[in-house]
């Protein structure tokens, strides 16, 4: 298995590897029904972090996220069972991560904030369907159950 990279921008990847529980709840706060799975593992080029996510009511997903060391930029491919496929530009600032899109059928974007502890990220999508104003779209956090070792 190929070393974990010295590259900064990829060891900012680390904090996501784990087993972690979802959490969403529509705008008004309400708590959707049940809880769902990510997991977020390195893929075996250690080049990559892969996520996949099962939440009840919603379609199960698997994103790839990496990042351009030379330009220091990440992005994340999206893909889940309805077919959709998108690709998000990401950013990592301190405990801040953050996914934009633009672009068919809508822009949207996610915030979230991890927690000090690291074990809880707090977040947000938005969705701006008239394609400039955003709004609420659901809130969601994730909070870590296992954290693998490198």
């Amino acid at each position: 298995m190929p070393q974990p990279s010295q590259d900064p921008g990829l060891q900012a990847l680390e904090r996501f590897v784990g087993a972690w529980t979802i959490e969403a709840a529509g705008p008004d706060g309400q708590p959707w029904p049940g809880t769902g799975t990510a997991t977020f593992e390195w893929h075996p080029s250690r080049a990559h972090v892969v996520q996949t996510t099962a939440t009840p009511g919603a379609p199960r997903s698997v994103s790839i996220m990496g990042c351009d060391p030379a330009q220091g930029t990440y992005v994340q491919l999206y893909s889940d069972d309805r077919g959709v496929c998108r690709i998000y530009d990401m950013r990592l600032d301190g405990d801040e991560w953050s996914l934009e899109r633009v672009g068919e059928p809508f822009p949207q974007r996610f915030t979230g904030a991890f927690s000090a502890d690291g074990h809880t990220i707090s977040g947000r999508w938005e969705k701006a369907e008239d394609g400039t104003t955003f709004t609420l779209d659901f809130f969601l956090t994730y909070r870590r159950e296992v954290a693998w070792a490198r």
